[in-house]
């Protein structure tokens, strides 16, 4: 049986996911988060008849290419059921399982952005809570210190879930970082900052000099007040299309 089509109710939100998306893919690149075109964005579209539906980018085209359009939707055994073209296998592999067993997941981001992938490149490697970009983080991370090969069976993806244990953002040891969130821009949100936390620790490394690592108490109550204003998250994506909409227009075709 075919998968059932969506809604017309759902229609709009899909597509202002497709352009969302497409802005997020866009400013990775120009911030040089991505790696070739093998990292991979997801959003778990509403349920059909059908199972779960997936947008994703499609395999072998470059971040600074994607569009609204350009972007497929799979279903929860990798088929295309939108577009044109297949998603990438550990995408597929990763992102899909994730969505289905986390239970904030609706956006999935994995990227091997190089500072928070530097920290997975470390025996041991951990954020510390040494800026309070990293103190938003307090709590939410944990950490797969078992590098199994590349991610290309589902089994796998399974794997990652379980190791995510319902937190927000996910190390992967020798490999890079999983973000999830209940929506893109917060996603994105999270792993710009998380970069940028990622970047501080590693340039004060490089110094030679003792971290100064703030206590747990400061950290969590740095975190409690980052909490209280999500509504950056949503205020940086408009600032990206505004910024697309004037020098890139065509990511949201």
């Amino acid at each position: 049986m075919p998968d059932a089509a969506p809604t017309q109710s759902n229609a709009a939100e899909t597509q202002q996911a497709r352009i969302d998306l497409a802005a997020i893919f866009r400013m990775a690149a120009r911030l040089g988060m991505h790696e070739g075109v093998c990292n991979h964005f997801t959003v778990m579209l509403d349920g059909t008849a059908g199972g779960r539906h997936f947008l994703i980018n499609p395999k072998g085209v470059h971040f600074e290419r994607i569009t609204a359009s350009g972007l497929i939707v799979i279903n929860e055994q990798g088929r295309t059921v939108e577009g044109h073209g297949r998603p990438p296998t550990s995408g597929y592999a990763i992102h899909t399982r994730i969505h289905l067993n986390h239970p904030s997941a609706k956006v999935v981001l994995h990227l091997h952005a190089p500072y928070s992938t530097a920290l997975t490149a470390i025996r041991g490697g951990r954020l510390e809570m040494i800026h309070q970009n990293a103190a938003r983080f307090y709590g939410e991370i944990a950490y797969d210190d078992h590098f199994n090969g590349i991610a290309d069976a589902t089994a796998e993806g399974e794997r990652m879930a379980a190791a995510m244990a319902g937190k927000r953002i996910m190390f992967l040891a020798n490999h890079g970082v999983v973000v999830v969130g209940e929506t893109i821009a917060r996603a994105f949100d999270d792993f710009y900052y998380l970069e940028r936390a990622c970047q501080v620790q590693v340039l004060a490394m490089q110094t030679g000099r003792e971290l100064n690592v703030m206590s747990d108490a400061l950290a969590k109550s740095t975190h409690d007040q980052f909490a209280q204003f999500t509504v950056n998250a949503d205020l940086f994506l408009e600032e990206i299309k505004h910024i697309l909409d004037e020098q890139e227009p065509s990511y949201a075709s």
